[in-house]
């Protein structure tokens, strides 16, 4: 039988020919991504690891998201924390303040993310990437450390849950709604640890935006992560921004 979406981008990032759910594996990411919420304790575990360098930093994205203006002194002292920590590790892909926003905007927008790629985030909705079809899914701010440290991180591949969406939306619906009304039928935990593969006439139908707020929203039903299937939109939008092939 052959391999889920999921189970593909496993696959390929561990360097087995096939994988199945329920296995563990290890596997090279493509991109890690922190915010001024998280990756403070990240900084604090990779110095208490005596880290001197990053696996790879051109595929570590910063982004200053959560406290944009800061509120207070506290909240400041998360961005200082994380620019600091960016200029140490030689980080490029470092979103100032001014220049940042939401990250899970951010990242797809500034073509950081890419089909078949394996993204791990200290943000539950990482899981948006996978409207580009990547694996992508949220992490705790110390895997985000070993992430760094390593470059790899350990999965246990999911089961797929596979949902084709059929026939027409009707006017003013989107994809925000179509998501909600999985979840209401799935339950918050119909999907949990599940990957969630969209398809159907009407995923065919959706433009990018409605495509990344299914994606974002796959975490509500516990899912590990949300994959869109592979398209001429999704082409479309990956080449006109994409910084690597």
């Amino acid at each position: 039988m052959g391999m889920t979406i999921a189970e593909k981008i496993l696959a390929r990032h561990s360097g087995n020919d096939t994988v199945s759910a329920g296995e563990l594996v290890f596997a090279d990411l493509d991109l890690i991504m922190g915010t001024d919420v998280t990756t403070p304790l990240t900084a604090k575990v990779i110095n208490d690891m005596e880290v001197d360098k990053l696996a790879d930093p051109s595929k570590v994205v910063l982004v200053n998201d959560h406290f944009v203006p800061a509120k207070d002194i506290a909240a400041a002292e998360l961005s200082k924390t994380m620019r600091e920590f960016a200029r140490k590790y030689s980080v490029d892909n470092y979103f100032e303040v001014g220049r940042s926003g939401i990250c899970h905007v951010i990242v797809p927008e500034q073509g950081l993310s890419l089909p078949g790629d394996l993204i791990v985030g200290a943000d539950s909705h990482t899981c948006t990437y996978g409207a580009l079809t990547a694996f992508s899914t949220g992490v705790g701010s110390t895997d985000l450390a070993a992430a760094m440290a390593m470059g790899q991180l350990w999965f246990k591949v999911p089961e797929t849950i596979r949902i084709d969406y059929t026939g027409k939306l009707k006017p003013y619906v989107c994809g925000k709604d179509l998501i909600l009304y999985t979840i209401k039928e799935l339950g918050v935990n119909g999907a949990r640890y599940m990957a969630m593969e969209f398809g159907g006439e009407v995923i065919a139908s959706l433009s990018m935006a409605d495509r990344l707020s299914i994606a974002n929203m796959a975490i509500e039903a516990g899912a590990k992560t949300g994959i869109v299937e592979f398209d001429q939109v999704t082409r479309q939008y990956v080449e006109e921004r994409a910084k690597r092939d």
